[in-house]
């Protein structure tokens, strides 16, 4: 939800995004000893036009570092949307909540790496 200074919130559906899990490590059994969290790292391909829908990560610190093309952010927390680019890196903390889309004409591949919540399967595939 908006707090009057930055996006609404929108019912947009996943389209036209892949997301693959390439690696992850259980914290609960490195010396951290984190229970019930993946430390995670994903790949995700948006195509032109292509929507992550919207999401939260009060529950899912997360950082995006985009390898190719370019996405537009649309936050909660800012009042215009946000363009990301190549070689941009994009925190995702607590408070954060947003969508991303491509407009642009050529696909974009990003990288995520985030503390997942293991009890969390629902959101898994598209968060």
């Amino acid at each position: 939800m908006a707090d009057g200074k930055g996006q609404a919130m929108v019912t947009h559906g996943a389209k036209g995004v892949t997301d693959v899990v390439r690696a992850s490590t259980d914290l609960a059994n490195e010396p951290v000893a984190v229970q019930g969290r993946l430390f995670r790292l994903r790949e995700l391909n948006i195509e032109p036009g292509g929507i992550v829908p919207w999401h939260a990560h009060n529950e899912r610190p997360a950082m995006i570092y985009i390898v190719s093309g370019e996405v537009i952010e649309y936050a909660s927390s800012c009042a215009v949307p946000i363009v990301h680019k190549a070689g941009d890196v994009a925190p995702e903390k607590n408070g954060t909540s947003h969508w991303w889309q491509n407009s642009g004409k050529l696909p974009s591949k990003l990288i995520s790496v985030d503390i997942f919540p293991v009890a969390d399967k629902m959101h898994e595939k598209m968060m």
